[in-house]
């Protein structure tokens, strides 16, 4: 059993990653997804407490799931949980997110950028699949 730290644009897009929560997949696992009232807290004692947390949270993890939305690549502390993981070796998989629907809202969005592109190449192969590979892992991602 691997443990796993998923990495958002929390704002824009905890109304989605609500779905996610709630799904089959991450049952048991709700713990792991930070709360409104806590990730306030965190934010209000400065980048320090939060990268601390960020740590934190990483430590003992082996996997690193990005949930991309339609902003999510340009947000910083997503950038610095992205770096932390290649830094401790961590498989990254990223998985869009912009046609779930939003609970709150109901609403879709848009596609957004990969935010790994900054960190490794990407070969397109056969049309819209592209694999992206480094010495620690191999993830692929349908475009």
């Amino acid at each position: 059993m691997r443990r796993v730290f998923f990495s958002f644009h929390y704002e824009r897009d905890v109304g989605r990653i609500g779905q996610i929560r709630n799904s089959w997949l991450t049952r048991g696992k709700a713990s792991s997804f930070l709360d409104a009232a806590k990730w306030e807290s965190i934010k209000r004692r400065g980048d320090d407490a939060i990268r601390g947390w960020i740590n934190e949270q990483l430590r003992g993890t082996s996997v690193t799931v990005v949930l991309i939305g339609a902003k999510t690549a340009n947000r910083r502390w997503v950038k610095y949980e992205i770096e932390q993981s290649i830094d401790r070796k961590n498989g990254l998989l990223g998985i869009y997110i912009h046609n779930v629907k939003d609970f709150r809202t109901g609403a879709i969005d848009n596609k957004g950028k990969s935010p790994f592109s900054k960190h490794f190449n990407f070969t397109p192969v056969h049309g819209q699949m592209v694999y992206l590979t480094s010495p620690h892992f191999i993830v692929q991602l349908r475009d």
